[in-house]
C-alpha cells in the first residue's frame, strides 16, 4: 500500500497511491495511516482519487483509520470514484465521512456551517 502525504495550512492530505483497498490490504493500509497521521493538524484528509474498489475490509480500515485519529481530529474523504462512493452511501458510511467530490472541494475555504 503506498501512500502519500502532503501539508496544507489547515489539513494533512493523504492520497491513496492504489486502484483498491480490500481484505488483502486493509491491515497494511491501517498501519500505513497510523504512521502517516501520527500527530499533524486536527484534519486530514483522505484522497481515494486512485481508487477504483473498495470492500468491507477496506471500509472497515477506513473506519479504523478514522478512530484512531482520537476525538479531536477529524478524517474527511474526497476524489470518491462512482463505485467506492456507492458503497459509502450504501452502507451509510456518508452520515459518519464528509465526502467531496474533489480534493479542490475538500480544500476549499470552508462555509460558516462547518
Amino acid at each position: 500500500m503506498s501512500l502519500t502525504t502532503t501539508m496544507t495550512d489547515d489539513a494533512q492530505i493523504v492520497k491513496v497511491n492504489a486502484e483498491r483497498i480490500d481484505a488483502a490490504m486493509a491491515i497494511q493500509f491501517k498501519e500505513d495511516m497510523r504512521t502517516e497521521t501520527e500527530s499533524g493538524p486536527e484534519r486530514v484528509i483522505l484522497d481515494l482519487s486512485e481508487v477504483q474498489f473498495i470492500d468491507s475490509s477496506g471500509l472497515g480500515a477506513i473506519v479504523a483509520a478514522m478512530k484512531q485519529l482520537g476525538g479531536s481530529r477529524k478524517l474527511d474523504l474526497a476524489g470518491l470514484t462512482p463505485m467506492v462512493e456507492k458503497v459509502f452511501r450504501l452502507t451509510r458510511m456518508d452520515t459518519v465521512f464528509d465526502l467531496y467530490g474533489s480534493l479542490s472541494e475538500a480544500t476549499a475555504p470552508a462555509d460558516a456551517n462547518s
